[in-house]
């Protein structure tokens, strides 16, 4: 037993230059700049000029500045405050389904996207941690941390669904949560309770495989859960096709009415679809939460 773990263990230990590789081009790929989360703030850096508005104090106002132009400008700086961004990738045994052998498991494109945001964010001077495993922390050292832990708790699954964890959020800070959410929702309910009382705002992100968004099946069929906790044989598949269509589509209501309650977002991916945009939105919809 304990070589086979030590086995399992080498093997996932080679895959992680690769995957942080991979992470690392799909964030270049947005092409952000230095600066991708700039904002107007307390910082030291100049960030641009804007017009004096009514309100403005008129220490505030640049006289340099103002005195080449008909008007009168304000001198904004960058926010430097890093903020704390805390991710959760679902390290349960569904997110290891992959309906085409041509595609990524959904767990493998979770760790993908979390690694490329966390990229986009270190190098913005985020604060980026993983929820009961990893504290928020800066610098790209912190990156093969993420790595080895997002790695490790995916090895050391053993629940067919998991439920967020919320351990480690830091009040006020902001929040992701990457699973394919088709496990009780009691649970993800629970966690952003959690995560409104102490003021965290965020995004759910899911994620599906093709074959679980069409259910392309018809005939004789077993389904099995991943940790084979539930097994289902019909002869006759596709004559559920439209009532699992129904409940997954009242599903995705569910996770979107949820959301919006705390303050939060809902987007779905697919894992037959290129990460980027995934990450494009994921990126802009934390700037929004700001």
């Amino acid at each position: 037993m304990t070589s086979l773990l030590q086995a399992r263990a080498e093997a996932l230990g080679q895959s992680l230059p690769a995957l942080l590789a991979e992470a690392e081009l799909l964030a270049a790929t947005l092409m952000l700049g230095e600066h991708g989360r700039r904002r107007a703030g307390s910082g030291d850096e100049f960030w641009q000029y804007r017009a004096a508005h009514q309100g403005d104090p008129a220490r505030a106002i640049d006289w340099r500045r103002s005195a080449r132009s008909d008007g009168h400008f304000i001198r904004e700086r960058e926010w430097q405050a890093a903020q704390s961004v805390t991710l959760w990738v679902d390290p349960s045994k569904s997110m290891s389904f992959c309906g085409d052998i041509s595609r990524a498991a959904k767990g493998e494109r979770a760790r993908l996207l979390a690694l490329a945001l966390s990229v986009l964010l270190l190098r913005g001077g985020e604060r980026v941690g993983l929820a009961g495993l990893a504290p928020p922390r800066s610098g790209r050292s912190h990156l093969l941390r993420l790595v080895q832990d997002l790695a490790r708790a995916a090895e050391t699954a053993t629940q067919d669904y998991a439920a967020p964890e919320t351990a480690g959020m830091v009040s006020h800070g902001r929040a992701v949560f990457f699973s394919d959410f088709l496990g009780p929702l009691e649970g993800v309910e629970a966690s952003l309770a959690k995560a409104a009382d102490r003021g965290v705002k965020g995004a759910l992100v899911q994620i599906l495989d093709p074959a679980e968004e069409d259910f392309p099946f018809d005939g004789r069929v077993v389904f099995e859960s991943m940790g084979g906790a539930v097994r289902h044989e019909t002869q006759q598949a596709g004559e559920l096709r439209s009532r699992y269509l129904a409940r997954l589509a009242a599903r995705k209501d569910r996770l979107t009415a949820l959301s919006r309650a705390v303050g939060w977002q809902f987007f779905t991916h697919h894992t037959g679809q290129p990460a980027q945009p995934a990450l494009l939105w994921l990126y802009r919809a934390l700037q929004g939460g700001g």
